[in-house]
């Protein structure tokens, strides 16, 4: 313990930079958003103003967005989609949901007052070609230097993960649907 310590105390001395990070959570296990939420809930804990906007999701109502809800100046929430893309069937209508979600999303970029922003399921719009990867990128490195940017859904393009800080890739082990159980409240929604 005395040499791993001094491993992580000089891993630490070394990261002393202060900036905003873009954090990506992918893969097709569970969680994605949840770990979204999650810092969400953790910058607001720390006086942060945070931003949601929901790629995708819309139909069904979640109990993140029904929390969030009761703090509108601590955190501003955007339910832009209308379902999964399986079910809407709709690829116009689904790119045009997109690109409205992303000048909302592109909104919270421009405003420093953000101290960070979700972008939920931004990642299954960019891997379906709802939105161009490249103008994504560019409106994110163009954000204010301290923003805090995190980024979930499935099949995150390589080009954003290379522009990204963190990057986590779910990989399910278990998951109850698999044994017919379905989604449950307070667990996947």
């Amino acid at each position: 313990m005395v040499r791993k310590k001094a491993v992580v105390d000089e891993k630490i001395e070394k990261a002393q930079r202060d900036c905003g990070v873009i954090v990506i959570t992918t893969g097709n296990g569970k969680g994605k958003s949840s770990s979204g939420f999650g810092m969400v809930v953790r910058a607001m804990g720390h006086g942060m103003k945070t931003g949601v906007v929901q790629f995708i999701k819309g139909a069904i109502p979640t109990g993140e967005e029904k929390f969030l809800r009761r703090f509108p100046e601590e955190c501003e929430f955007y339910v832009m989609g209308e379902g999964y893309t399986w079910e809407t069937q709709d690829r116009a209508r689904d790119i045009a949901k997109a690109e409205a979600a992303w000048e909302q999303a592109r909104r919270m970029l421009q405003d420093a007052s953000f101290g960070l922003v979700l972008f939920d399921e931004l990642n299954i719009a960019l891997k379906l070609g709802y939105l161009d990867v490249d103008t994504v990128i560019a409106d994110l490195q163009a954000r204010p230097e301290m923003q805090h940017v995190v980024i979930t859904g499935r099949g995150a393009p390589q080009a954003l993960i290379d522009a990204a800080n963190t990057v986590t890739d779910m990989t399910p082990v278990k998951h109850a649907f698999a044994d017919g159980i379905r989604a449950q409240p307070g667990v996947e929604m």
